[in-house]
């Protein structure tokens, strides 16, 4: 069974006066909680030992897996576990680290020399730390010490998580190692001893395990499940950088993409601007053959300006250029009449549907010269691609 504290527990005044006083310290030795959650974590404490007196508030080093060490709160004890119709005492340590009460405390089965911790065991590790959905499910602030311990209390009882060695002893009636409280008859302890805790059969008194090999065990489990920590720890951060860079990825291809559409489109537009730049070229030298042919001209023009007439003033060179003179004019022509109709029927001089029927007869002859004069045009530009005379109009 578990042994009493070889100091006698601490009364409620003792209790409040050991909080008040390590809570309210300043400097290097405070202990490292928030200022806002120092009344939180007094009250959880001081509720504590009425409930269960054998858990006592201390303070004491505590070792995280990164190595680093702080000086932190913990509830050292027992708690009450029902078994079978028999209470036994389980031995735990529960360490309110630096983010408590927001987040869950860390609770750890403490064994006695005379005990082993039973694997495997659903909530509770090969290193003694315990894990409930309590724990898990941690809400603050209405989560609380005195409910987790009735928790653990409730969980132990439907698997112990700890089981006593069997010692070889020559005295016939011993009280065999184990926790919980003493029964009046030594023969009936045994059996219940022997019952609560079967995870791997029952355990002979010849090959008792000693002390020393079970602390070496129990400290290899907690190295193999801190390197397993670590290595989870890395994963995580692994897969954080792979995301990442896929994230980039497919920026940088998504930008590729536009890249790639922008260059397309600058191509086109470069063979469009290449092809405007051959139309261009074709009609300044078209133009240059003119101007030469004409150049001197002006001078025989000068001489009878006088009696020029207008309409006379250019020849054209050719059936095409003379048909495209005509429909040009016509348009113009066309242009000026629907105009000076657009005056007329806004001053009231020409009746509106006289109006719409003039207009839409020369809209209609208008069309027809247009389209005449497109089509020409485009014959001109074939006659001039294949060597037609250069020169659209003749000798003035």
């Amino acid at each position: 069974m578990v042994q009493p504290p070889s100091t006698p527990p601490l009364d409620p005044q003792q209790i409040q006066q050991f909080l008040s006083s390590v809570l309210s310290q300043r400097g290097p030795s405070s202990l490292p909680y928030t200022e806002d959650s120092k009344w939180l974590i007094r009250q959880h404490l001081l509720s504590l030992p009425s409930h269960y007196p054998s858990l006592q508030p201390k303070t004491a080093t505590f070792t995280h897996n990164d190595g680093r060490s702080v000086n932190l709160l913990q509830a050292d004890g027992t708690i009450p576990m029902p078994f079978q119709g028999v209470t036994y005492n389980i031995p735990v340590i529960i360490w309110l680290i630096e983010s408590y009460p927001r987040y869950p405390p860390v609770v750890y089965v403490n064994p006695t020399r005379d005990m082993i911790i039973k694997r495997p065991h659903p909530h509770v590790s090969p290193s003694g730390l315990v894990s409930i959905p309590y724990l898990q499910n941690w809400i603050y602030p209405s989560s609380n010490l005195v409910d987790l311990i009735a928790n653990l209390s409730s969980a132990f009882s439907l698997d112990p998580p700890l089981y006593s060695q069997r010692r070889s002893n020559p005295n016939p009636n011993p009280n065999p190692p184990g926790y919980g409280h003493q029964q009046q008859h030594p023969p009936q302890r045994v059996a219940a001893a022997a019952s609560v805790y079967p995870p791997y059969g029952r355990v002979q008194p010849p090959h008792t395990e000693e002390a020393a090999v079970v602390y070496k065990r129990n400290a290899v489990n907690k190295l193999v499940e801190m390197v397993h920590g670590d290595i989870i720890k890395m994963g995580k951060e692994r897969e954080a950088e792979m995301e990442g860079s896929f994230s980039a990825q497919a920026v940088l291809r998504r930008r590729e993409e536009e890249i790639n559409k922008g260059l397309k489109e600058m191509q086109d537009e470069k063979e469009a601007l290449e092809q405007k730049l051959q139309v261009v070229l074709m009609s300044t030298d078209v133009l240059d053959v003119w101007v030469r042919n004409n150049q001197g001209k002006t001078k025989n023009l000068e001489k009878v300006i006088d009696n020029v007439d207008v309409d006379e003033a250019f020849h054209c060179a050719d059936a095409l250029s003379e048909q495209m003179l005509d429909c040009t004019a016509a348009d113009l022509a066309i242009e000026d009449t629907v105009y000076a109709l657009d005056k007329a029927v806004q001053e009231g001089a020409v009746a509106f549907d006289q109006y719409l029927r003039n207009v839409r007869l020369l809209s209609r002859e208008q069309f027809f010269h247009r389209a005449t004069a497109a089509k020409v045009r485009a014959a001109q530009m074939q006659a001039q691609l294949a060597g037609a005379p250069n020169s659209h109009y003749g000798n003035p």
